[in-house]
């Protein structure tokens, strides 16, 4: 019989997946402990805080879009595929949720239900900002020298990717982020 995992990972397995497909703010502390098996004592003692708890939910997916992103990007040879690279990481991201029925950007999501100063919305902020900055590096190295157009187009496909994932989140599918993919490869050429 395998070993049962510890009871913070049971916490975080069930926080992620209740926090993503019903909502932060609509999943209480008991159905929590409910959906993980464990005692609400050990979420107490894995975690100060239901707030710390989001926080740790958080940050767990933004290393999981870390280790999708890096995989697509060790795959790509050039600036331009890493651009790309960067919009297949969110489409393979989404599949990740689908078990739970995607509803979009967890990251996004979560944000949307906390208040103005909350350390989670920054954690959200940062990954937002992450993606930017990636697209600002890639396109550098496509057109040295070029500061204006390169934070011009950064910033364009950073919105036509977090605008496409909200989208995708509404329609519960991924055709606007390959849409969106699509439109960055006719912004590329025309770079």
């Amino acid at each position: 019989m395998p070993a049962r995992a510890p009871a913070r990972d049971r916490l975080l397995q069930a926080a992620a997946e209740l926090f993503y497909r019903d909502g932060v703010a609509a999943t209480g502390i008991d159905t929590i402990t409910a959906h993980a098996g464990v005692a609400k004592m050990s979420l107490y003692n894995n975690f100060s805080s239901k707030a710390d708890l989001v926080k740790a939910y958080l940050e767990g997916r933004c290393a999981e879009w870390d280790q999708v992103r890096e995989e697509r990007l060790a795959a790509a040879r050039t600036p331009r595929e890493r651009v790309l690279a960067v919009f297949d990481s969110y489409v393979d991201h989404a599949h990740l949720a689908y078990a739970w029925g995607f509803r979009g950007c967890g990251l996004l999501n979560a944000a949307a239900e906390l208040p103005v100063g909350d350390p989670g919305r920054r954690t959200v902020a940062a990954q937002k900002e992450e993606v930017e900055r990636l697209f600002s590096l890639y396109l550098s190295q496509m057109r040295p020298g070029e500061e204006a157009a390169v934070a011009s187009l950064a910033e364009h496909l950073s919105f036509l990717l977090e605008g496409a994932m909200a989208r995708a989140g509404l329609e519960g599918h991924d055709e606007r982020l390959k849409s969106a993919r699509r439109i960055a490869v006719s912004l590329l050429d025309a770079f």
